[in-house]
């Protein structure tokens, strides 16, 4: 299948796994929007790519799609480059405005998931049925719960382009993370796909891989799993579990002391709220032992005894 065409106002930074991918839109007045950030290791990183882009263009706005670390970590930074609040706007889905604007990091997850994120603060809080306007073209804002209950993407109906942030990638969608904590989600997450199936988009620029074309493939992998994952829960914790200690483990280009890692992951409160609720005859040294092996065999991880080294 050809590569799907982008508007001409609009731009793709793919990134890695650790840092979710930037959708740029130059804009008639010839300023730039940019959609999500990246993790905070990587904002100065942020800063060139979007600079590099832009050239001599001013930043005026930065949308999030959803405020987990690897989607907003680079606001404050880019923000800072480009002249401050006063000349670069920060807008979030309106379901958190409060929480960014208080910089509460339990209601934000940062705290919970172990992650880093640069406190910033938002001039307007996005709902579902808002207009939001990126690359001179005017975009429908759809609710997107299920990775996050918070979670918005954004539908350009002429281009039939959708950001769809961790809603939907080309091989499924982001851990549902409110089911680790105990709160129903699976449905919400049929209902986004659904949602995505109903707008019929002809080209699908995700949170984390490049922008695809074939959307019906994508919707019928992204259903296979979730109806996985509604049928065993438990596999869709081991595979939270394991998502959490991979992304970890991105942070850090060296190998990190085994003994170092179990403590991370011992302090982490979602590892431990997940081991309690899932399986509370385990330790979290045994869940820890049990995740980085599972990780170790499927080749994202080398653990030699001593260190711990990301791979893949």
């Amino acid at each position: 299948m050809p590569p799907p065409i982008l508007p001409p106002t609009v731009a793709v930074l793919e990134r890695g796994w650790l840092s979710a991918n930037s959708v740029v839109g130059f804009e008639p007045d010839g300023s730039a929007t940019v959609v999500d950030t990246g993790y905070v290791q990587h904002a100065a990183q942020t800063v060139a790519l979007v600079g590099e882009l832009l050239r001599a263009r001013p930043l005026r706005r930065i949308v999030n799609t959803h405020l987990h670390s690897d989607h907003c970590g680079g606001n404050a930074a880019l923000q800072a480059a480009h002249g401050g609040p006063a000349a670069c706007a920060i807008e979030v889905p309106a379901g958190e405005l409060d929480a960014v604007n208080a910089w509460d990091e339990d209601a934000l997850s940062f705290r919970a998931t172990a992650q880093r994120a640069a406190g910033f603060r938002a001039a307007r809080g996005i709902a579902a049925g808002d207009a939001v306007m990126i690359g001179g073209l005017r975009w429908q804002a759809h609710a997107a719960p299920g990775h996050d209950p918070h979670a918005l993407m954004f539908f350009e109906p002429g281009s039939g382009v959708l950001i769809s942030g961790d809603a939907l990638w080309q091989d499924g969608f982001g851990v549902i993370f409110p089911e680790l904590r105990g709160e129903p989600a699976f449905g919400a997450q049929r209902d986004t796909l659904e949602r995505i199936a109903a707008l019929r988009p002809r080209c699908v620029i995700p949170g984390h891989g490049e922008p695809f074309g074939d959307v019906d493939a994508a919707l019928q992998r992204a259903r296979q799993r979730l109806d996985a994952f509604v049928a065993d829960p438990l596999r869709h914790a081991r595979h939270g579990v394991r998502v959490l200690l991979k992304f970890h483990l991105l942070q850090h280009a060296d190998a990190v002391p085994r003994d170092a890692l179990r403590q991370w992951f011992a302090a982490a409160p979602l590892l431990a709220e997940v081991g309690r609720r899932y399986w509370p005859r385990q330790t979290l040294e045994a869940l820890f032992d049990e995740t980085l092996d599972a990780l170790c065999r499927a080749g994202a991880a080398h653990d030699d005894g001593r260190c711990v080294a990301n791979r893949g």
